[in-house]
């Protein structure tokens, strides 16, 4: 793939300006980490070239100064809110990031339950972690939140929230998704450390929007089209462009929330440190792209993607989704629209050609389109699959990598054994009758070493996939986008 942004660069030049953020206080800065830590897929396909984990990687770069607060809401516990990318519930994501952090040789000091209430799933939760040796912390609901500004910052205010006890300069306040409270958890912990004769300080960190790209530019538009569904809008910073006459770019609710919480830093240590939301930012991603080009193209794609998962959910539900319309306004303003990537279009003439039938087409790192059709053995994606490894280990097409009378038992087993209708292999099926193939067949194996290869490469489908080739597909990296459609549109009931 062409690389858009250079990481290595990114890493030095981070954490190097988190250092010198530090410094501009006591040397106890709290930091809210805004956005996906381990596995920030988004970013590394509208920023080719940052790698997923490149936030951790940068974080381990200021292991010995840093520890981190996970922060989790009363409220989605009691509701049992789920992450939509794992499909487990919140509480349970504490737990999952708590492990990975440890395994990675960072220090969690503490887990923060802020808008606390009375619940027995909440005080289960905070005595399996004290079980477990991490301390927990409790916040609570402030009245009057967050305008009330001289009662937020008072006794009867933050000083009723626990103080959270940390050891290190660098406090990285975290979350398993948005609206958990972290923004309130960082100025509740300068409100105390200034009662303790502490000059902490708060900077915010997120990747996106990313503040010095125009306001317009392809890699900012993508990342109102990833939250489209929270109406996030991305604007020109008012205060920034007052103070320096310097056009940045911000997010609605930090600029709609900034007079306010620049309020409360003026109650807190009676000055502000900033004089704009852009100025609260440490985020240096934007000085790291090395070809703008290749960062557009991206992002243009990312933009057709989030429209095509948000027609496939409103098809699944047969519900109208509301952020349908703001991905469309966003294609508009970007100037594409589906149907034009020619991974779509080969996919749609494949499918053309086969009266309609369902039909998948990949696009190589090369630029390379490959394509797959239903037949009696193999679905649409998985034929698409073995086409792609074939064309990437240089094997002529009209070799069968695996036989058919290798396949025939699989699908005894599925429809005989199993109960299933289709008797076609799904993607996962078909690599572990090409992994079993493998050890005996020099050129399977061959084809199977090509499978890193796929990562980062587009695949189109002319209709909805199963889950299990959704998430196969998923695991190997492929970027899926399928037509709002079913195979059989007449079915009353569909088995994703």
């Amino acid at each position: 793939m062409k690389l858009g942004f250079d990481n290595n660069k990114y890493l030095t030049m981070q954490s190097a300006h988190i250092r010198e953020r530090i410094a501009q206080f006591d040397n106890k800065l709290y930091l809210e980490f805004g956005g996906k830590l381990f596995d920030d897929y988004h970013a590394s396909r509208v920023l080719p070239g940052f790698q997923p984990d490149s936030k951790l990687q940068m974080l381990l770069q200021l292991k010995d100064q840093a520890e981190i607060v996970v922060v989790i809401s009363a409220e989605d516990i009691v509701n049992n809110k789920v992450r939509g990318d794992y499909g487990i519930t919140y509480d349970m994501d504490v737990l999952r990031l708590i492990d990975a952090f440890q395994g990675m040789g960072l220090f969690v000091g503490s887990v923060c339950v802020t808008m606390y209430t009375a619940h027995p799933d909440v005080e289960n939760f905070e005595a399996k972690l004290n079980s477990l040796g991490i301390r927990t912390f409790r916040h609570y609901k402030i009245a009057g939140y967050p305008n009330d500004v001289a009662h937020i910052v008072s006794d009867d205010g933050y000083g009723k929230n626990d103080y959270i006890e940390t050891e290190r300069p660098l406090v990285v306040i975290t979350a398993p998704g948005p609206g958990s409270g972290k923004m309130a958890v960082c100025l509740s912990q300068l409100y105390h450390e200034y009662k303790r004769g502490v000059r902490a300080g708060y900077a915010k960190f997120e990747t996106f929007p990313i503040w010095n790209l125009p306001l317009k530019h392809p890699v900012n538009l993508a990342y109102e089209a990833a939250t489209a569904d929270l109406n996030d809008v991305n604007m020109i910073d008012p205060f920034h462009l007052e103070a320096y006459g310097e056009t940045t770019v911000n997010y609605n609710r930090d600029i709609e929330i900034f007079p306010v919480v620049n309020a409360m830093f003026e109650l807190i240590a009676g000055k502000s440190p900033y004089r704009s939301p852009t100025d609260m930012g440490v985020n240096m991603a934007g000085n790291c792209i090395i070809d703008d080009e290749v960062c557009r193209e991206a992002s243009l794609k990312e933009i057709v993607r989030r429209y095509y998962k948000c027609m496939c959910d409103q098809k699944v539900s047969g519900v109208v989704k509301q952020d349908r319309f703001k991905l469309e306004l966003l294609m508009n303003q970007a100037g594409i629209a589906p149907g034009e990537r020619e991974v779509e279009k080969k996919a749609a003439a494949c499918s053309a050609a086969i009266d309609g039938a369902p039909a998948a087409a990949i696009e190589l790192a090369d630029g390379t389109i490959v394509t797959g059709k239903t037949g009696p053995l193999l679905g649409a994606a998985s034929s698409a699959l073995l086409n792609a490894l074939k064309r990437l280990a240089g094997i002529d097409q009209e070799i069968d990598l695996v036989s058919s009378k290798a396949i025939e038992p699989i699908q005894q087993l599925k429809t005989t054994y199993l109960g299933s209708k289709n008797p076609r292999l799904h993607t996962d099926e078909i690599l572990i009758a090409l992994s079993s193939s493998a050890y005996e067949n020099p050129i399977a194996a061959a084809a199977m070493r090509e499978l890193p290869k796929l990562r980062g490469c587009d695949i189109h489908t002319t209709v909805i996939l199963s889950g299990v080739d959704i998430d196969t597909l998923k695991k190997l990296g492929l970027n899926l986008t399928s037509n709002p459609r079913y195979e059989e549109e007449d079915r009353m009931y569909h088995k994703r």
